[in-house]
């Protein structure tokens, strides 16, 4: 098992990505997209530290629905909004947060992770990555507007993830077709207030699991 935090697996691989494996050409487009979002502060659009947690009710990988407050009478709950299991660094966040699962628990805290992936595509992910905390399917993004950190991807992406391999119609369904969350992880006290928000408009960088898990110990 790897030592290494999930931040220093992110580098690594954005070190790779960049380096090696994405057309110069295609990360001028990707770039140039994550400088949009950050120069129109789409981020500031997210709730924030003190709100209110929108609730909830979204299909896990297999079926079954989960509420939000419902998970929060259990406790302080982790809501980690990723793109999908097609994004290689959405999948080293989320093994950061299973590699910590057995600590969340013993603070209390749930995890759930929510994407506007299609169910089936969810329990791609789940399995794939073996993940044994609840995987969400967002179909349509209302849940991930309502936490506001959606956001439209210009054509030129789009046709960009099509010529990857990741055309997001197939993976999203048309009603989540033009649409992806910026990474984000809310700490959701059991009284409903978030306590914690990170909001990350450039895709290759995330919260760290561990200092996640730090805070829920002081909540």
């Amino acid at each position: 098992m790897s030592t290494l935090t999930t931040t220093q697996e992110m580098d690594l691989a954005r070190d790779l990505y960049r380096g090696k494996k994405i057309p110069k050409p295609a990360l001028r487009i990707m770039d140039a997209v994550t400088a949009e979002l950050v120069n129109n502060s789409v981020a500031s659009h997210a709730l924030h530290p003190g709100d209110l947690a929108p609730d909830f009710i979204l299909p896990d990988a297999d079926g079954r629905t989960v509420r939000l407050y419902t998970e929060l009478k259990r406790g302080p709950v982790v809501l980690v909004f990723y793109r999908g299991g097609w994004c290689v660094y959405c999948k080293i966040h989320l093994r950061g947060f299973q590699k910590a699962l057995p600590e969340f628990k013993a603070a209390g805290a749930r995890v759930l992770a929510i994407s506007p992936q299609l169910p089936d595509q969810s329990l791609t992910t789940r399995e794939n990555d073996k993940l044994a905390f609840p995987v969400l399917s967002d179909v349509g993004l209302n849940t991930t507007r309502a936490f506001g950190v959606a956001f439209e991807l210009p054509k030129r992406l789009l046709d960009l993830y099509t010529d990857f391999g990741h055309p997001l119609e197939t993976f999203n369904g048309r009603e989540g077709s033009k649409e992806l969350p910026m990474p984000a992880t809310f700490l959701i006290r059991a009284d409903r207030i978030i306590a914690y928000a990170h909001v990350e408009p450039d895709y290759t960088r995330r919260s760290e699991p561990l200092e996640i898990l730090n805070l829920v110990r002081e909540l």
